[in-house]
């Protein structure tokens, strides 16, 4: 672990955005699931959440995702309604990308606020029951012959509009964790080996000094 290193783990994490996330609804190519998680990491993302495509499994990640699986987490659920549910219930606003007589085009909407956009897969795009159940539906305007963007696209295209909002509410330099959940993760970030070790001994994780080496006991 290099300074240097150790200073851009704790810059990335210092601007990570816990009320800013995605659900992907049944997305199904691997190209698109790691694109997203790779706008996910770029804007900020937290944490992410996904409905597993008719198989039951989430798309494995490939070379589109550029280590992005190992910086944002993917919450599995089990249906999309009851995951919109479970966001709103959590004080997320959800934004569905649907076409819809409710729709409204993406930048009209307030993304400092807590917020959650609903993504589906390309062939189907999102379910009816998720679209209803979302606090507003979105539309990217199309000025061209073809009607949709790929849904990765969709996604850093709506991402960024909520990085811009949000760099200009400086909720980026507010500090997204306490800090020992900060300092936890840090770890975990910096060592992930070690760090499974000591969760399997059931150990704490020891401290790090300001160059990111281990505070001996």
């Amino acid at each position: 672990m290099t300074p240097e290193r150790f200073e851009k783990l704790k810059r990335v994490l210092s601007q990570r955005q816990p009320t800013l996330t995605v659900l992907m609804e049944e997305v199904n190519k691997p190209h698109n699931f790691s694109a997203i998680l790779r706008s996910c990491d770029a804007v900020g993302v937290w944490e992410a959440h996904a409905v597993p495509p008719k198989n039951g499994k989430l798309p494995t990640y490939n070379a589109t995702s550029g280590s992005a699986e190992k910086w944002v987490r993917v919450q599995s659920h089990a249906d999309a309604p009851s995951a919109v549910r479970e966001l709103q219930g959590r004080g997320f606003q959800v934004l569905a990308t649907h076409l819809s007589a409710r729709s409204v085009d993406y930048r009209e909407l307030d993304y400092t606020r807590p917020t959650c956009v609903l993504l589906g897969a390309e062939k189907w795009g999102v379910s009816e029951e998720a679209a209803d159940a979302a606090d507003a539906n979105v539309v990217i305007p199309m000025l061209g012959m073809v009607q949709s963007l790929n849904v990765s696209v969709a996604c850093a295209t709506i991402l960024f509009e909520a990085q811009r909002q949000r760099l200009a509410a400086g909720l980026y330099g507010q500090a997204p964790f306490p800090p020992d959940e900060f300092d936890r993760v840090l770890f975990e970030w910096a060592y992930p080996d070690l760090a499974d070790t000591y969760r399997e001994r059931g150990e704490p994780y020891p401290a790090l000094d300001e160059h990111g080496e281990i505070i001996r006991a």
